[in-house]
């Protein structure tokens, strides 16, 4: 299980679907399960967080459900902050093999979100607050992570599509690589992993 980590703008989506495709693993949004759910429009056009324990739900349900059916997982945007990544750490130990943060300049995600043209992409002061909420927690998530020698690998996102895409997929066969070697040792080399390689 990988994780993209990004602000809004950064292509996540783009990248986490191309991603699951490219490696034949199950893309997960939290944004997009929000979305579906429904019920929280107001809450994410004033650019708030969704409570921790609605998004933990969500996402762990959506977890569960692509393993048991014998997938590996893309995770967009989740963990979002550090409660969450605490909850992964303690309740799903092991199963995060990495994270990504795609970097992209404001200048361009502003350009970016404009020509989306979603409903909490309109107000400026939204997507301000959108972007200090997520600079806030990504400075707290990453030393959570390190500790736990999870690798955090930053990405430039900018650029054609096709060419992110594939300086993401060198990192994530590296970290995909590195977790499978994790489980031999475990296993003293008994069970492969498969990643879709």
């Amino acid at each position: 299980m990988i994780t993209l980590f990004g602000l809004a703008g950064s292509g996540k989506g783009t990248q986490g679907r191309a991603l699951a495709e490219l490696f034949g693993w199950r893309w997960l949004s939290v944004g997009e399960a929000i979305r579906q759910t429904g019920g929280y429009d107001d809450i994410i056009n004033g650019g708030n967080m969704i409570p921790d324990e609605d998004v933990v739900r969500m996402m762990s349900k959506q977890i569960d459900k692509a393993e048991a059916e014998g997938f590996d997982v893309i995770l967009d945007g989740y963990p979002r902050n550090v409660m969450q990544t605490e909850w992964i750490l303690k309740n799903m130990p092991g199963k995060l093999n990495g994270a990504i943060i795609l970097e992209v300049p404001e200048s361009e995600l502003l350009e970016r979100l404009a020509l989306r043209g979603r409903d909490d992409d309109k107000e400026r002061a939204s997507i301000e607050k959108r972007f200090s909420i997520y600079n806030e927690n990504i400075v707290k998530m990453v030393p959570l992570l390190e500790a736990e020698n999870i690798p955090v690998v930053r990405v430039n996102g900018v650029g054609a599509v096709e060419d992110v895409t594939a300086r993401l997929a060198d990192v994530v066969k590296g970290m995909a690589e590195d977790a499978t070697e994790q489980v031999d040792d475990v296993n003293g080399g008994e069970i492969e992993k498969s990643y879709g390689e």
